[in-house]
């Protein structure tokens, strides 16, 4: 039977109790999943051109719940680089990965209501997804997220709650409505279900290029759900037998708030004691813009494991990504120019093949000044 456990302590949990997190130490759940062998590429051909198509590994079967998500283009921008455009997702962003699993989760469990917080996709994602699920939804987001994620987050029935203080207290105000009995705490940092949504990106990945994967994955990193989601992927599809070796993790970071890089170039298997690297910064990259992410051990383990690295991008290369990518055909929010921004000038850490994601349309929040 799939049970939550936590990887601090070992606590578990039947995934049909409404407890968001390890009830011992308030840390987020994993998933106790393991999928199904005997998969190849060839063997999804006809199936349902969603993320679904994986069902084998995926810890939900016979889904309700879907908006036609995934299954996102592959585009080359150098000789070595290629992007995933996974802003051309149903509420456009990749997001909705997780969502999807979220809602179909909770369409099982029937809570009263959902709450999410946000600084607007996954608050997004939620939004739509239960929407489409016929579920009651409140979204917690920060004062000062962009209009248009928040126009976009009513125009699908939540109920939405501007938080005064930062991502911080939007997160603490979000978790404290999810302590209340009958409410399903849709949170893309805490509940594992939406690890496994994120991980078909790299499922993807796997398929469109035959049956292997790039020598290394650049993931912009906050919650880090998208590095994560793919450590699982490759974890599950190397354990399978289904790639020789796992690609390395290329995570960034906005220079403004960069607390995991600070602590993986200083050698910490955990955040660095809060301050030690100076006051956080306003970014562009408002998406990333995570001072405290609850998952930080497991993301740095992750881009250790895979022989990865940090890498951090100021202000000005954000800009100047984003213009980039416009002038090439595609108009992505700055959250999800953070990636090329980093690898476009090339280096040592990015030698080989390289995936990025565009992972947010640029009309959620339009060109940076």
């Amino acid at each position: 039977m799939t049970t939550y456990h936590c990887p601090v302590d070992g606590t578990r949990s039947e995934t049909t109790a409404l407890t968001w997190c390890c009830p011992v130490c308030r840390g987020p759940w994993d998933l106790d999943f393991t999928p199904a062998r005997g998969i190849t590429p060839n063997a999804l051909s006809g199936r349902a051109d969603s993320l679904w198509r994986y069902k084998e590994f995926l810890p939900l079967a016979d889904p309700a719940i879907s908006l036609g998500e995934g299954r996102t283009p592959l585009v080359g921008l150098t000789d070595t680089v290629s992007a995933k455009l996974d802003y051309l997702m149903p509420t456009l962003s990749f997001k909705d990965r997780g969502a999807v699993m979220l809602a179909e989760l909770a369409r099982r469990l029937g809570p009263d209501r959902v709450v999410a917080d946000s600084t607007g996709n996954a608050g997004t994602s939620v939004a739509a997804y239960c929407a489409r699920a016929g579920l009651a939804c409140t979204v917690y987001v920060p004062e000062g997220t962009s209009p248009k994620k928040t126009e976009q987050i009513r125009a699908h029935g939540a109920h939405l709650v501007a938080v005064p203080g930062g991502r911080e207290a939007t997160a603490l105000a979000a978790r404290a409505a999810a302590d209340e009995p009958g409410v399903f705490y849709a949170s893309h940092v805490f509940n594992p279900y939406f690890l496994h949504g994120t991980k078909t990106y790299v499922y993807e990945l796997w398929e469109d290029l035959g049956g292997r994967l790039p020598d290394a994955l650049a993931v912009p990193v906050g919650n880090g759900t998208l590095l994560l989601g793919a450590a699982l992927a490759t974890a599950e599809l190397h354990a399978l037998g289904l790639i020789e070796a796992r690609p390395r993790l290329i995570a960034v970071q906005a220079e403004a708030v960069s607390p995991l890089a600070a602590a993986f170039h200083a050698g910490a298997d955990d955040l660095l004691p809060a301050g030690a690297g100076g006051p956080a910064a306003p970014t562009l990259a408002e998406g990333i813009a995570i001072p405290r992410p609850p998952r930080a051990r497991q993301i740095l383990a992750a881009v250790r494991a895979s022989a990865g690295t940090f890498l951090t991008v100021p202000e000005a290369r954000i800009r100047e990504a984003q213009r980039d990518l416009a002038a090439r055909g595609f108009y992505v929010e700055t959250t999800g120019v953070a990636c090329w921004a980093a690898v476009r000038e090339g280096g040592e850490a990015v030698a080989g093949s390289v995936v990025v994601p565009l992972c947010g349309a640029g009309l959620k929040s339009g060109m940076a000044g």
